[in-house]
């Protein structure tokens, strides 16, 4: 009950607590933004970067960026088989698993770091 009165208190007094949160809505404000930012680049350099996954014992290879969108696919021509397209198949798609597993690695490795940049008082320079 105690809860209740006193969120009432704080809506009778400020229309809601808002009146004496403006200073520090106006840091996070800021703080917003500058996450914003950051992400922002974090994007722009994944997009940059590439990984490759492999199958067959690098007989295909996909080329991924950071944004886990496949940039090339390379095929040694001994792996194709007009016998035996299923098992190509299944290697193509073994190797984009593989380069989109580390392209999701990628992603937290880069996002990780944001995230703990943002705990880091002082952030901006």
């Amino acid at each position: 009950m105690a809860k209740s009165s006193g969120r009432n208190r704080y809506m009778r007094r400020g229309g809601g607590g808002g009146g004496g949160q403006r200073g520090r809505g106006g840091a996070q404000a800021g703080q917003l933004a500058e996450a914003q930012a950051m992400l922002q680049r974090a994007q722009e350099e994944l997009a940059t970067k590439t990984v490759e996954g492999t199958a067959g014992g690098g007989a295909v290879r996909v080329t991924m960026n950071g944004e886990q969108k496949v940039q090339a696919i390379a095929i040694e021509p001994d792996v194709v088989d007009p016998e035996d397209v299923e098992m190509l198949e299944d290697l193509v798609l073994a190797a984009i698993h593989d380069a989109a597993e580390r392209a999701g690695d990628l992603q937290a490795d880069s996002l990780g770091m944001l995230t703990g940049g943002l705990d880091l008082p002082g952030l901006g320079g």
